[in-house]
């Protein structure tokens, strides 16, 4: 199972390099400076920068998260964010399409890093992470919404 690393993490950031702000959403409604938006909030979440509401449920901690974390399954389509992390609700608007970007890649360069200088949060659907978990989330989280961008 992949995880954000540094097996992973040169093939995520080549995918990223091909994203432009012209880039056509294969599904959902995000355009793609919307989207890097998404994952920059998501992974400022992770750790710890932001906070977002928590809907977390005995189906949603353990089941959905088995599911997501745990299995070839792909993650499906149009699942709701949380909404301070969608940029049309509370989440981050886009500004500057380079710089944001900038700012994802450089995210998926520290996420995984050693020593590390933040601390995982909770995950608002899945509750408490292992390393690991939140590792898995990164990378599946990430190539999720690339291929969403057929990259």
């Amino acid at each position: 199972m992949q995880i954000l690393g540094p097996g992973t993490n040169p093939v995520l950031l080549f995918r990223l390099d091909g994203l432009s702000p012209d880039s056509r959403p294969r599904w959902g409604r995000m355009n793609a400076h919307r989207m890097v938006c998404h994952l920059n909030d998501s992974f400022a979440l992770a750790m710890s920068e932001r906070n977002a509401s928590e809907n977390i449920t005995f189906i949603s901690r353990n089941l959905i998260r088995f599911l997501a974390l745990r299995t070839p399954v792909p993650w499906p389509k149009g699942v709701p964010t949380r909404p301070e992390l969608d940029s049309e609700a509370g989440g981050t608007p886009p500004s500057d399409f380079a710089s944001d970007k900038a700012a994802l890649a450089a995210a998926l360069q520290r996420f995984p890093g050693h020593p590390r200088d933040f601390r995982f949060a909770r995950h608002p659907m899945f509750g408490e992470l292992t390393e690991w978990e939140w590792l898995r989330w990164g990378y599946l989280h990430t190539d999720h919404h690339l291929r969403q961008f057929g990259l």
